[in-house]
């Protein structure tokens, strides 16, 4: 099968969130079952990739085309990539594929895609990817959906929700969407990078943390939604009746990072919170391995899944999440704790899985729940049907 995932940002530019990764997987696990795979992306978000631009470049036995920005402040500053060159790729080659699977709709790259889908007759799937709903940027994604966006939509052969809370929010969004049209498919894990985890002890040492003292870990985008202000405030309570916490908030910034450092000065926090910038591949296991709890209190429904709450439980890391991440659908009392978007209910859940004398059976539990459920394999073969009864209805 000749299969085309377009998506904004691709490997490797993570500090673009989740979104990347996820595409990779998939287009890599597509690849390793010898279908031919290409992706349209642009050259980087926060800064211009060192790659061939325009032209296709393999990664990883993907056939890869980094088209260039226009602007990297409309990319990266305004999440708003331009790829000018797109256009004329799309008009030769876009009628040769079989299926196409489009990542985060509202976009130039989706809009000119969906124009050559049209006219071409080619199947195309959508995956909002935690973008669908309208509270930020609200006028610009109204007039976006009145120019073309509910188009792309409507014309859509299958849209693809992470979890039933992003899945619910398409009908609230898009009023004449089938949704029939929706199928639910959680995001996976690489479970080969988590076979052989590091030992312990190599995060705390780089960052001068004593043994004797419980690190509560976020790691993931540095972003205004993501709760990191409720999670310091909290961390402000609970670590009055002990020192024996550190607060570790680790992660790309995305445009965040100083108001965070003004928080940690007003609530005095200087001495017990730690903020290593982004780590990735390696350097992220060994924060995880490290964390006595991880910790994602994202504060609305953009947070459609929330991936790196499953690296951390494949860490064997007890975690707690907001009832708004997606994730939270598989979150239990054996693996961690869900809570409302309170101070309240995150520093009891904080401290109950900080004394709780079950603590390593629930990091045991959380490494074999992710084992059995988030594999990307059973990931790619839930698209891989998708995408053949897209192509047998479009006959």
């Amino acid at each position: 099968m000749k299969i085309l995932h377009v998506t904004p940002f691709f490997k490797p530019s993570w500090e673009a969130g989740g979104p990347p990764r996820s595409v990779y997987e998939i287009a890599k696990g597509q690849a390793n079952q010898n279908h031919e795979v290409t992706v349209y992306t642009t050259d980087g978000f926060k800064k211009r990739l060192n790659v061939p631009k325009n032209v296709p470049v393999d990664v990883d036995g993907i056939k890869t085309y980094y088209f260039r920005n226009l602007s990297m402040f409309l990319a990266g500053g305004l999440n708003f990539p331009v790829p000018y060159y797109l256009p004329l790729v799309a008009r030769k080659k876009l009628k040769s594929f079989d299926i196409i699977h489009i990542h985060e709709h509202r976009t130039i790259l989706a809009a000119i895609i969906h124009h050559y889908a049209v006219k071409y007759n080619i199947p195309y799937v959508i995956q909002p990817r935690g973008s669908a709903l309208t509270m930020i940027k609200s006028r610009q994604k109204e007039i976006f959906d009145k120019l073309v966006g509910k188009s792309i939509i409507n014309n859509s052969c299958k849209i693809i929700a992470s979890s039933k809370s992003e899945a619910s929010q398409y009908s609230s969004v898009f009023a004449d969407l089938n949704m029939d049209n929706v199928v639910e498919i959680p995001n996976g894990i690489n479970l080969e990078t988590y076979q052989k985890l590091p030992p312990t002890g190599i995060f705390r040492e780089k960052m001068s943390i004593n043994n004797d003292k419980n690190i509560i870990l976020y790691l993931s985008r540095l972003h205004e939604r993501k709760g990191i202000d409720l999670l310091l405030k909290t961390f402000k309570i609970i670590s009055k009746s002990s020192d024996s916490m550190v607060l570790v908030i680790a992660g790309p910034d995305d445009h965040y990072l100083p108001e965070i450092y003004k928080m940690v000065e007003k609530l005095g926090l200087q001495d017990s919170v730690v903020i290593p910038g982004p780590l990735y591949e390696n350097d992220k296991l060994e924060a995880y391995v490290d964390a006595d709890i991880f910790v994602l209190p994202s504060r609305d429904h953009y947070e459609s899944f929330g991936n790196v709450v499953v690296e951390a439980m494949a860490c064997q890391t007890p975690v707690v999440v907001t009832s708004y991440c997606g994730i939270s659908e598989w979150i239990n009392n054996d693996v961690g704790r869900v809570v409302d978007y309170k101070e309240e209910q995150l520093g009891h859940a904080l401290i109950d899985i900080l004394e709780n004398p079950k603590r390593d059976e629930m990091a045991y539990n959380a490494r074999q729940m992710v084992l059995e459920t988030f594999d990307w394999d059973k990931v790619v073969k839930r698209n891989m049907v998708v995408y053949k009864q897209c192509i047998e209805d479009n006959k």
